[in-house]
């Protein structure tokens, strides 16, 4: 009688994960569609991140060469400092 009653509930709750698998299945190309064009797309922001990062870098470089500069009593040489595109 408990094997019946097991069997009964499993069959009842198997459509429910049969079609929650179907809808996985229909969806993974639109997450991996989704994915490509986020890694091939920058967004605004990201490029102003990247851009900060780079004058924030810059500014360092220039702050070190002026130190060093002043240390070996010489003029800096800020063009080691120019970005590298």
């Amino acid at each position: 009688m408990i094997r019946f009653l097991f069997l009964g509930t499993a069959a009842l709750a198997l459509p429910g994960c049969i079609a929650k698998t179907a809808l996985d299945v229909a969806t993974i190309p639109v997450k991996i569609a989704s994915a490509g064009v986020d890694a091939a797309i920058t967004t605004q922001a990201e490029a102003d991140q990247k851009r900060g990062r780079q004058i924030r870098k810059q500014e360092e470089c220039i702050g070190k060469e002026e130190r060093r500069a002043r240390k070996d009593d010489r003029e800096p040489d800020y063009a080691k400092c120019e970005p590298k595109d």
